[in-house]
């Protein structure tokens, strides 16, 4: 049995995984070291942690147009989370996810999405249904 939270339909294909939680807001120019995969900076509360393949649960995003491009750069290295889920997001960073072809959804019906996916959870993303669907719950 699994447990269904709605949200606004996203962008990119499903994706399933393992989920890397905090309420920071998120900025792959400030918060990423995007050759080593890991957040670094030391006040964020996932310092130290690898992002490669995870799939992102924070609240919203800071910068702009830097982050939306290194987006693309990391994938094109394979340096890259598997998906975004967001409280918010802005549309330059949505952006920059469909370019370099990343799931992401936001703005979700049941709260804040960081108190509602535990962090290392198994979740499923599927962006075109406006839905994350976690996997362990009953």
């Amino acid at each position: 049995m699994a447990q269904t939270l709605l949200c606004h339909p996203g962008i990119g294909p499903d994706v399933e995984g393992i989920a890397l939680v905090a309420s920071d807001d998120f900025s792959a120019r400030y918060d990423l070291d995007r050759i080593k995969g890991v957040f670094s900076r030391p006040a964020h509360k996932l310092f130290g942690q690898d992002y490669r393949e995870r799939i992102l649960v924070l609240n919203n995003v800071k910068g702009g147009v830097a982050s939306a491009w290194m987006l693309n750069e990391m994938a094109s290295r394979d340096v890259k989370p598997a998906a975004f889920v967001f409280n918010r997001v802005n549309p330059i960073l949505a952006q920059g996810a469909a370019l370099a072809a990343l799931s992401l959804v936001d703005r979700f019906e049941d709260g804040d999405v960081t108190q509602l996916i535990r962090n290392g959870e198994r979740i499923r993303v599927r962006p075109s249904e406006g839905q994350v669907i976690l996997l362990d719950r009953p």
